[in-house]
């Protein structure tokens, strides 16, 4: 039997967060992603852009619906190719104090597509975020 739908690519997630200014700063400042405010059935929302895709942010308790079953701020695990080379990222992610998990350095990963070169970190509400460098060789 074929498939319902044939997914072609990912355009948003939700992200459940406990304060939405910390999170927003984070993405904005570590990250480089863009704060986007836009009006939705008349309440103002909150997202992250970076690329074509982008990230909503529900604050925890004032999730908009319809919302994931069971939402919880700190249960998400993500994965993000960057731009910059991830060497100079855990340097200057050294620099500015913020800690790397996995040893303190660049590991080794499977991708979607190719091999990664990956440096851990956490957001404030404790999201694991892998940022990346896909690997040809």
């Amino acid at each position: 039997m074929p498939p319902v739908a044939t997914v072609k690519s990912l355009d948003h997630l939700v992200l459940t967060v406990k304060n939405l200014g910390t999170s927003i700063g984070f993405y904005t400042s570590v990250l480089g992603m863009k704060h986007v405010s836009f009006r939705h059935g008349g309440v103002e929302r909150h997202a992250l852009r970076f690329g074509q895709q982008k990230i909503n942010l529900h604050v925890s308790g004032k999730e908009f619906e319809p919302k994931a079953a069971t939402v919880q701020p700190g249960s998400a695990d993500l994965c993000f190719l960057v731009e910059d080379d991830v060497g100079q990222v855990l340097q200057r992610l050294r620099e500015d104090g913020i800690q790397v998990l996995e040893g303190g350095g660049v590991v080794k990963r499977t991708g979607a597509k190719s091999a990664l070169a990956s440096i851990y970190i956490r957001d404030p509400d404790g999201n694991l975020i892998e940022l990346s460098n896909e690997k040809t060789e």
